[in-house]
């Protein structure tokens, strides 16, 4: 079974993106999204060494929800910075958020999420990849930023992966 669906998720992600793509749940729409939810895996799984393994994927939507709501808090937050106080008084910083995960598929995906919020940007990752370095557009407390990154991200992603 493995051989045919090297990796499912994947599988059943390009399927349902197809058939929201074509806007369309016709017949030939959805054969034809199971077709490429069936050749892309096959076709690209020797570049897949190992699987992400996850732990808990239920949990990815009470991720999915945080990160949805802090992009809204956040893009409230950059506009009222951006139109309502002075250039001089942003306090743009560069802050290091040591990891305790591993995964390379979580840290991807929270480097991805810090990226997404308005108002950050990860910028490096460590060559070990035991840190993220993030660039926040106004902060006055770094600490502040590390702990909220962790807790609100990080810890979710630890419990999804593993």
């Amino acid at each position: 079974m493995t051989r045919l669906l090297p990796h499912p998720a994947l599988s059943l992600v390009i399927t349902v993106v197809w058939i929201a793509l074509i806007n369309s749940m016709s017949l030939g729409s959805v054969v034809f999204g199971l077709l490429l939810g069936l050749v892309v895996p096959l076709l690209t799984s020797p570049y897949w060494p190992s699987r992400p393994v996850l732990r808990r994927p239920h949990k990815l939507i009470g991720y999915a929800a945080v990160v949805l709501w802090d992009i809204v808090v956040s893009n409230v937050q950059v506009a009222y910075w951006v139109l309502l106080r002075s250039n001089a008084s942003l306090r743009a910083q560069f802050v290091v958020i040591p990891l305790d995960i591993t995964s390379r598929e979580a840290i991807v995906l929270l480097a991805g999420t810090i990226t997404m919020t308005p108002g950050t940007v990860s910028a490096d990752l460590s060559a070990d990849g035991s840190a993220i370095l993030v660039h926040c557009l106004h902060t006055t407390d770094p600490d502040e930023v590390v702990s909220r990154i962790k807790s609100r991200y990080e810890r979710r992603l630890k419990e999804i992966f593993g």
